[in-house]
């Protein structure tokens, strides 16, 4: 028993959440529509239980009296059936015709159930001879017949003089007013959720590096207080990353002062072991200062173009190859993105390169699927164990355990990449390489 309890709690809640929308514009009109659509049927259900069934209630029974009044009389003198016809026509605005045969046997119920539930007790209390009724058939008026000697006395009476006319009406008027308030309950709820959505995408714009001057706080007062503390934290962040570009910009010009007199000095040296060492030295220096300057600096200022993904991955491998890297380019040429062409070509340029310094076989392969496009990188080397991958994409780590010794570079080249791909709206993911190595996704929104 307490199994199926706790299985209740959570299923419920559950089937819930699925049941429910997601975005705020249908939760809110949910919020809205829901009580008004419960207090409709819970004020019809009270108008047609009390009100509405009282009136029919005693519409019906007054209908019942003159029709077990009329029948009466017939059956006193049967002959006098035109004069009586004649006579209730004038007086109670009922036609009364003799049909010969029993009485019909379809039965066609109202959609409102309580009226002919409420006529036919009424009629029950009046009569006490068979009778049968359709108040389906006319749209205006109501077909009774109640069992006579030789057949049946047939009563066409108008639908108001048995039930309440303001019934249909109230409902109408009630969905009408409803349909109404709906309306322009979805327009303002739209306009504030537009302020919101406008202010998501603003969001994603400045994440991928895009422009948002044009955007605007409006909408309700949180809504503005919000988006002014977004635009806040844009200021403070993009200062931020002037002040760190511009100074490791300051570091690297002037380390590389002292670096090119050294590098003179190397050159007018007199060769020997010494001097190769050093200038290999030097080389590697300059190599992490431009690393540590690239992963720095980004490419946030570069503008979002369009651009064939193909072409871009095809000059990327033609510079590794002549770095001595055996690339091959594979995949579908006629697939674009929006990108930043250098930041792009550097993230491809560190992942090539690194698979590079550490297989013999690479691959690279352009794909689309379902609005994105991978590129995906392939090499035949040692790879990176699965539970290690996450930490490959810190800063300055360099996995030498799980790749070869990294000879240059300060272990930034995944970093840069992801840092890049995410920039962009995607990102990279590491996998396990059908060459046997390691494998390098960017994931890059189409």
């Amino acid at each position: 028993m307490a199994g199926k309890r706790l299985v209740k709690r959570i299923v419920g809640p559950r089937l819930a959440r699925r049941l429910l929308p997601t975005s705020l514009f249908g939760r809110s009109l949910l919020i809205i529509i829901l009580p008004i659509a419960l207090m409709q049927l819970a004020v019809t259900y009270a108008f047609f239980t009390a009100s509405q069934d009282d009136v029919n209630s005693r519409l019906s029974d007054g209908l019942a009296g003159e029709i077990a009044a009329v029948v009466g009389l017939y059956e006193d003198t049967p002959d006098r059936l035109q004069d009586l016809a004649g006579r209730a026509q004038r007086t109670i605005g009922l036609d009364i015709a003799f049909r010969p045969g029993p009485l019909p046997t379809s039965d066609r119920t109202n959609f409102f159930r309580s009226l002919d539930r409420t006529l036919r007790e009424r009629l029950e209390e009046h009569l006490n001879k068979p009778f049968w009724f359709d108040t389906t058939r006319y749209e205006n008026n109501i077909d009774i017949r109640v069992a006579v000697d030789g057949g049946s006395l047939r009563f066409i009476a108008p639908r108001d003089r048995a039930f309440a006319s303001q019934g249909p009406k109230f409902i109408a008027w009630l969905a009408g007013a409803t349909l109404i308030l709906t309306a322009v309950a979805v327009i303002f709820i739209r306009n504030q959720v537009r302020a919101i959505e406008r202010l998501a995408e603003a969001a994603n714009t400045f994440g991928r590096g895009g422009d948002i001057s044009d955007f605007k706080p409006h909408g309700a007062r949180e809504v503005r207080e919000a988006a002014e503390a977004f635009l806040a934290m844009k200021d403070n962040i993009q200062r931020h990353l002037e002040q760190r570009t511009a100074l490791l910009a300051s570091v690297s010009h002037d380390l590389r002062t002292p670096l090119t007199r050294l590098k003179l000095e190397l050159a007018l040296a007199e060769p020997s072991s010494r001097c190769e060492a050093m200038k290999r030295d030097l080389l590697e220096m300059e190599h992490m200062i431009d690393e540590y300057l690239d992963f720095a600096r980004g490419e946030g200022g570069e503008a979002m173009e369009r651009r064939p993904l193909f072409a871009i991955v095809e000059a990327v491998a033609e510079g590794a190859r002549r770095a001595g890297a055996t690339i091959t380019v594979e995949g579908d040429p006629d697939l674009s993105a929006p990108v930043r062409p250098n930041a792009l070509r550097r993230a491809l340029a560190n992942l090539a390169g690194n698979a590079a310094a550490h297989a013999d076989e690479v691959r690279i392969t352009v794909e689309g699927r379902d609005g994105v496009v991978d590129i995906i990188v392939d090499d035949d080397g040692p790879g990176i164990a699965p539970e290690r991958r996450a930490e490959a994409f810190k800063p300055f780590n360099r996995l030498d355990e799980s790749r070869n010794q990294n000879e240059k570079g300060v272990g930034l080249g995944l970093a840069i990449a992801r840092d890049v791909a995410r920039s962009h709206g995607g990102d990279v993911a590491l996998d396990t390489s059908p060459l046997g190595g390691l494998r390098a996704v960017i994931t890059l929104p189409a």
